[in-house]
């Protein structure tokens, strides 16, 4: 049994917090003592029973804050007995190398997602990390300038799958998209194309996010009333996919995307962005629409109305369970509290 400590800004809505949902919960069920800190969020309610959830301010970007949040965790480290700490996006990061330099416990980073920087100084904590875990090959070459050589590769694992897609049952097409709307998500890219695309369809957006009030401006201006229906934060996605014919990936950049992840396991065709951590899914390349093609997008989305045909095909055995990155993770966590570890 281990005591583990999860570092992430916030449990609102994103990839980064189903990740640690569905990780801590893994650890817990296999008996691990797991605790989480968090600035909180709506998604605080589905930590699994048992895990401990501590409200500090780790998603301030204010250096002092960060102290401050070290110098409280330190302490409870050492009290709780923890054996690692892990950090999840750049802020935790820095407060768990600091809390790690004052309590003297280990601490790892998973990097989540790749970002065009030349700010290596930001990326400080992870090259000094016992272990950067990248969530894909896409994240772990694409930061590699930013890492040291202590990067491995452990995908998103995911839950077991309880709804077949189905599909919508009607003559049109209903399109989904699921994700935090932001301007990397490329959701603008589809409103833009929407009003000339030619057929029977519709679109619903589940998700939320500091755009979500512009688009939403945006869809009305353009006339989508009706055909673009914006239904917010859902706890229930696997039943939307169920139910539509098609996703819509039109992101610019991701980690590993759970989301598509998801519609892959659950069987649901989808319209995906040609960026690398979708290719290390797909069976090709064939199919996959450059992000911010407004062109090529609305070419392809004529062609599944048209067709009902995937224009991509995907590997479901390039995803693994939520058991199988656990036990990955649990590797990781040996070696970084091992004797030798320590001492390099």
């Amino acid at each position: 049994m281990m005591r583990i400590m999860h570092i992430l800004p916030e449990l609102e809505e994103g990839g980064v917090e189903r990740h640690v949902l569905m990780l801590s919960g893994q650890q817990r069920e296999e008996g691990h003592e797991v605790q989480v800190i968090s600035a909180g969020g709506k998604l605080v309610s589905q930590l699994a029973a048992g895990i401990v959830h501590t409200r500090l301010p780790v998603h301030s970007k204010n250096p002092l804050v960060g102290i401050y949040c070290a110098a409280t965790l330190a302490p409870m480290a050492g009290r709780e007995k923890i054996n690692i700490i892990h950090a999840h996006s750049r802020v935790p990061a820095w407060i768990a190398m600091f809390t790690s330099k004052f309590s003297g416990k280990p601490f790892i980073v998973t990097a989540h997602a790749y970002f065009s920087t030349q700010a290596k100084w930001i990326y400080t904590p992870y090259r000094r990390a016992n272990r950067v875990i990248c969530v894909s090959r896409a994240v772990q070459s694409g930061m590699k300038n930013c890492f040291a050589e202590n990067t491995v590769v452990i995908r998103n694992g995911m839950p077991p799958v309880r709804n077949t897609w189905k599909g919508s049952g009607g003559s049109g097409v209903n399109f989904l998209f699921i994700g935090r709307i932001t301007q990397l998500k490329g959701l603008h890219d589809i409103l833009n194309i929407l009003p000339a695309v030619k057929g029977d369809w519709k679109l619903d957006i589940l998700g939320d996010g500091p755009l979500r009030g512009e688009l939403e401006q945006m869809a009305a201006s353009l006339k989508l009333q009706g055909k673009v229906i914006f239904h917010g934060f859902r706890e229930d996605p696997d039943a939307w996919m169920e139910r539509s014919d098609c996703l819509l990936f039109p992101s610019y950049i991701e980690g590993m995307p759970l989301t598509l992840a998801r519609a892959i396991q659950i069987g649901l065709p989808v319209i995906a962005s040609a960026i690398e951590p979708v290719r290390e899914m797909a069976l090709g390349s064939n199919g996959l629409v450059k992000p911010g093609d407004l062109a090529s997008w609305r070419n392809a989305l004529e062609r599944f109305i048209a067709t009902k045909e995937a224009p991509a095909r995907f590997d479901r055995n390039a995803i693994p369970t939520i058991q199988q990155m656990t036990r990955e993770v649990q590797v990781v966590y040996q070696a970084a509290i091992s004797p030798e570890s320590r001492r390099h």
